[in-house]
């Protein structure tokens, strides 16, 4: 029963989840490569909003279609419009070149930026890896010091305590 139970509900799961996403539609092979590219795109702003129909993938409007049900080919464009959409077109292409240039500088300047401040922090680091060492030299003869003097101390003390040690046993003889 539980096997039963999960293989349906993992098909209703992976049946939902392939007709959430909508596929792209690829362009009827009815329309000729030539009319495809002559027909200009409208932008998001000028779109008239369609029936339901035409937003269901896989479909396409009544109006658009011949008696055997194929898309009927589009009217081909005027040299006015065609030079029309050129010229828009070539004013989307300076607009992006120009906004890729400002991004460029932009990025230049931030690349100068960091390099200046990745020298800064490589010196600093430098400076500093020199001063751990000097300091680390410094410690060390610190304790070669340190211990120099309690062998001298022990030594001296050493000294001390025997000779106390020797004239006490000559006075008790």
């Amino acid at each position: 029963m539980r096997v039963v139970v999960s293989s349906l509900l993992g098909f209703s799961l992976i049946c939902s989840t392939a007709w959430a996403v909508e596929p792209a539609t690829a362009p009827t092979p009815a329309v000729a490569p030539a009319a495809q590219a002559t027909t200009a795109t409208p932008s998001a702003q000028t779109q008239k909003p369609q029936t339901l129909a035409a937003n269901k993938p896989g479909t396409v409007p009544a109006a658009n279609l011949d008696v055997n049900g194929l898309p009927l080919e589009t009217k081909p464009l005027t040299a006015e419009q065609l030079a029309k959409n050129k010229a828009v077109q070539d004013a989307k292409v300076k607009a992006l070149v120009k906004d890729q240039a400002t991004r460029l500088q932009q990025l230049e300047k931030a690349n100068l930026d960091a390099l200046s401040q990745n020298q800064e922090l490589q010196l600093k680091n430098d400076s500093l890896g020199v001063q751990v060492q000097v300091l680390q030299s410094e410690r060390s003869a610190q304790m070669f010091l340190y211990g120099a003097a309690t062998i001298a101390v022990g030594v001296l003390l050493g000294f001390l305590i025997a000779s106390y040690v020797y004239t006490k046993r000559r006075r008790q003889w």
